[in-house]
C-alpha cells in the first residue's frame, strides 16, 4: 500500500466499507485483510443483502463481486451511487472483460479489478483519486499461472467433479485431468 493511499485513508472520516462477494473463504480474508488497514467492514455474500445493507446505512466504500450466486453485482453498485453519490465502488471479478469493465464505471464504478487481487491492489483503487492511475502490479501473475486460477475455480464450482468441469470449459478430460495433476504454475 502506497504511503499516499494510508494518508488518504487516515485523512477520511468515514472509513465504512461493504464487500458484497459469494465465495466465503475469499470474502473472510479480504474482510480481516481491510479491517487491518483501518476500514471498518460490513460483509454480506448476495447481491440483495448487499442492497438491504445500503438500505441501511450507505457506506463510503464499497468491494463487490461482479457474479454472484443470486444476480449482478453492478445492481449493488447502482443502489449505492443513487443512495449514496460520492461513494467510491469498485468491481472484483473472475470473469472481466471490456463490455462490462465499461458498464461498471458507467455505472458509477471507481475501478475494476480482476481476481484474484490482493489486499493491497483494493485499496489502492479505492482510494486512488482520478488523476492518478493504479501502479502496476510488481509481481503480476503469469498467463499460465490465470488458466491454472480459472481451471481451479471452475473446478471448484462443479464440486470437483472433472467430467463437468471439462464440459463447461469445452475441453477434454484426460486434458483436464493432465492439468489438474500437475503443480500450480508460477
Amino acid at each position: 500500500m502506497t504511503v499516499g493511499a494510508i494518508a488518504e485513508l487516515t485523512n477520511h472520516p468515514d472509513r465504512s466499507l461493504l464487500i458484497v462477494e459469494d465465495d466465503k473463504p475469499f470474502l473472510e480474508r479480504l474482510s480481516r485483510a481491510m479491517e487491518s488497514r483501518g476500514f471498518t467492514v460490513t460483509s454480506c455474500d448476495s447481491v440483495a443483502e448487499g442492497i438491504s445493507q445500503i438500505g441501511k446505512a450507505a457506506p463510503a466504500f464499497a468491494v463487490v463481486d461482479l457474479r454472484l450466486g443470486d444476480g449482478n453485482g453492478l445492481d449493488v453498485v447502482s443502489a449505492l451511487k443513487r443512495k449514496r453519490p460520492d461513494a467510491r465502488a469498485i468491481v472484483l471479478t473472475g470473469y472481466g472483460n471490456i463490455a462490462t469493465a465499461v458498464t461498471a464505471v458507467k455505472m458509477g464504478a471507481v475501478d475494476y479489478l480482476a481476481k484474484p487481487a490482493d489486499a493491497d491492489d483494493v485499496v489502492a483503487a479505492l482510494l486512488a483519486t482520478t488523476s492518478e492511475k493504479s501502479e502496476l502490479p510488481q509481481n503480476p501473475m503469469s498467463a499460465d499461472r490465470v488458466r491454472w486460477e480459472h481451471i481451479q475455480r471452475i473446478y471448484e464450482m462443479c464440486n470437483r467433479n472433472v467430467s463437468e468441469t471439462a464440459r463447461r470449459l469445452n475441453m477434454h478430460r484426460r486434458t483436464l485431468q493432465r492439468i489438474l495433476a500437475k503443480r500450480a504454475p508460477k
